[in-house]
């Protein structure tokens, strides 16, 4: 299974994932972690070149019959298919998740108040946030976090992606 998250930053897809990750004993790829790395090596991230490479890492390990959770904004419909084509390439479930924040002043304060946990990582301030290209998601499951303890959030995500009786 591969489960695709995204949703604007500061909304709580990572927290969520790596909650998610550990129960399912999936494996986590974080789109922020992967373009760090590069830009460590003194590459140039200006693209969709993390999520190329998460792509690729999601194919190697689906293959091998892990389930992948993949944590990334995926603001475009491009980026969306990355992960579409590569579940129906591989003839595996795709779950794709939304996150959102319902509240704006408590999206805007998670934003404003959070900490940078991948070192040298950057993170974006509100107004770049407000300014990102963001495309609507249509097929997605949305989970809400506003006014919500991430457990409770977690608990969602795995109903949606529950094995289904056959």
């Amino acid at each position: 299974m591969l489960i695709a998250l995204g949703g604007l930053p500061g909304v709580g897809k990572s927290t969520l994932a790596a909650a998610l990750a550990q129960r399912m004993r999936a494996v986590n790829l974080r789109i922020d972690t992967i373009e760090q790395a590069l830009r460590n090596v003194g590459l140039t991230v200006s693209g969709p070149e993390g999520y190329l490479v998460a792509r690729d890492l999601a194919e190697d390990n689906l293959r091998i019959g892990h389930t992948v959770i993949v944590d990334s904004v995926n603001p475009l419909a491009i980026t969306r298919d990355y992960w579409r084509e590569t579940a129906a390439r591989l003839a595996v479930e795709l779950v794709e998740i939304e996150v959102v924040c319902s509240d704006r002043r408590l999206h805007r304060e998670r934003v404003e108040s959070r900490a940078a946990d991948i070192p040298g990582h950057v993170l974006p301030t509100w107004q770049q946030v407000l300014d990102r290209r963001y495309e609507p998601w249509t097929g997605a499951h949305v989970v809400d976090t506003a006014g919500r303890k991430p457990e409770d959030a977690v608990s969602q995500v795995e109903a949606i992606v529950r094995p289904r009786p056959s």
